[in-house]
């Protein structure tokens, strides 16, 4: 694709705003990226925008492309359907100005996140794992923050009165890291089930479809964590065993 892109872009602040239209050069192999880039430095030289690696790996360039959560730098003009494109900012988070929301709220969220708790009586470089028990986790830390599935994510993007009992999707993740940990003793079902509303997920996958880093976040973390908190809260047999225990039976 090269030639002139008619380029939509949000423009304002937390006040209010409005798409206004552009017409920027562009070049065969460009991303979107490139062509707001360039609309800052020759059309509108205010334009608020963040970005950084331009490599897919900092997450700070997302935004919604012709109303679909990306990475500016990940999304090929030649892949989008030809003519206009539009950009917006991300709808779930307030926005600053521009192409720059505030995304504050989930870095309040990760510090309510326990850290990894080990086994009181090791010492640490007494730590010993199995290469499955790494591998399980492993992909969870792939994840560059881009906050491309809590955008998507349907309980805050359209709820936000759900936002203080919701933890979103990259949360559930990290979670399920811990959660998978061989030596992790925080009590990771607890937090998930009654001060994260892992309950209010519905399981639609659309926080898998937008992740850059191909984390399959429904399938091996939110199903996978509420599986566990089934087991454990209405299971009968794993009820009574652990109420046997209560009793003094072990």
């Amino acid at each position: 694709m090269a030639g002139d892109l008619s380029l939509r872009v949000w423009r304002g602040d937390a006040s209010g705003g409005e798409l206004v239209e552009y017409l920027v050069p562009v070049q065969k192999g460009e991303v979107v990226l490139d062509a707001v880039l360039r609309l800052q430095a020759t059309q509108a030289g205010d334009l608020a925008v963040r970005w950084n690696c331009k490599a897919g790996k900092c997450g700070s360039c997302s935004a919604e492309i012709n109303g679909r959560p990306k990475l500016m730098c990940m999304a090929r003009l030649s892949a989008l359907p030809y003519g206009r494109v539009t950009v917006t900012p991300l709808r779930t988070f307030p926005i600053i100005r521009d192409l720059v929301c505030d995304v504050s709220w989930n870095y309040d969220r990760d510090r309510r996140v326990a850290c990894f708790a080990p086994p009181p009586d090791l010492a640490p470089g007494e730590y010993r794992m199995f290469r499955e028990d790494v591998g399980r986790s492993q992909e969870f830390r792939k994840c560059i923050e881009c906050w491309l599935c809590q955008d998507v994510c349907h309980v805050i993007r359209d709820h936000e009165e759900n936002k203080p009992s919701y933890a979103g999707p990259r949360f559930f993740i990290r979670h399920a890291e811990l959660a998978m940990h061989p030596l992790d003793t925080g009590d990771r079902l607890r937090e998930l089930r009654e001060e994260d509303g892992l309950g209010l997920c519905n399981v639609t996958k659309c926080c898998t479809e937008v992740c850059p880093a191909g984390i399959k976040i429904t399938d091996n973390a939110i199903i996978a964590m509420k599986e566990r908190i089934a087991d454990r809260c209405h299971d009968p047999l794993v009820r009574l065993v652990r109420a046997w225990r209560h009793r003094g039976g072990a």
